[in-house]
């Protein structure tokens, strides 16, 4: 049995559809059915479940606000993270969590590896490396999985927000200085999956492959969709934020491309899958 944590989410999601799509059981719980922030309701709701592995894509991922809230964003970044990974161990479950490409400071200009030191510019960011850590200390069979720029039809994420701005305006303006990678949520799911059947446990980085700025991104999405608006390059300085962004965070996926003997899709073939879903839905 596969239980679920944070499984409302846009990575939640698609975990789920994968399972149902292969009659895979699992039990999907977001904070309602279980607060990870309390070790001692995690343990009683795994008793007696057969439990033998844990995906934990809760988060708080609210950059911004993490500037003001740092207790509670350590609270479920760093610490349920890490008390997810003890009690996995207690039952003798796998274990996978997430992390991001927020870790890093964006001074490498070229994609950042496992190896890389982390150096988190926010909080975050800093509470995001403190739960890889603590998770990779408390228990050897465990993933600890760094994405990037996650969006899926499960939730809000970048690319709504584009169209949503396209709806109402002719002009537009994206930073042209923060470059990473656009990550499909399905596709995290689909690869995070096919990595923790090969039980080589530790740290790796998954993002779709391919490279593309918050600009690139948006010009993708608005040229797919057919806006006829303009759109203009800024930059990272036109908009004052609480927290402070990486300009390059790309991450190096070979390590797990590696482990699993399979190329990761492009982040391009992500956005037209995921616009395909929307439009399924009567979203477009």
């Amino acid at each position: 049995m596969i239980l679920i944590t944070g499984a409302n989410g846009q990575l939640g999601y698609d975990f789920q559809r994968i399972f149902k799509d292969k009659n895979i059981d699992f039990i999907a719980t977001d904070y309602k059915e279980l607060d990870i922030t309390d070790i001692d309701a995690v343990r009683e709701f795994v008793k007696d479940k057969n439990i033998n592995l844990i995906i934990n894509c809760a988060a708080y991922n609210n950059v911004d606000k993490a500037e003001e809230e740092r207790e509670i964003c350590y609270k479920l970044n760093a610490y349920a993270p890490r008390d997810l990974a003890i009690v996995a161990k207690e039952i003798g479950a796998d274990y996978a969590t997430y992390s991001t490409d927020f870790v890093f400071n964006g001074n490498k200009k070229t994609p950042y590896t496992e190896e890389d030191s982390v150096s988190p510019l926010s909080v975050y960011s800093e509470a995001k490396a403190e739960g890889e850590k603590l998770v990779l200390e408390a228990y050897d069979k465990s993933f600890v999985i760094r994405t990037s720029w996650v969006f899926g039809i499960a939730n809000n994420n970048f690319n709504r927000q584009v169209i949503n701005w396209s709806k109402s305006r002719d002009i537009l303006g994206i930073v042209d200085d923060q470059v990473s990678v656009p990550t499909y949520s399905y596709d995290l799911a689909l690869y995070s999956l096919k990595l923790i059947e090969t039980k080589n446990y530790g740290l790796y980085h998954l993002s779709n492959s391919g490279v593309a700025s918050k600009y690139d991104q948006a010009k993708y999405v608005l040229e797919s969709i057919g806006w006829k608006g303009t759109l203009n390059r800024a930059k990272s300085s036109d908009f004052i934020l609480p927290a402070k962004r990486a300009e390059y965070s790309k991450l190096d996926s070979s390590k797990l491309e590696a482990v699993i003997g399979e190329k990761i899709s492009t982040w391009e073939s992500g956005i037209d899958r995921f616009l395909n879903e929307i439009k399924e839905k009567g979203e477009l």
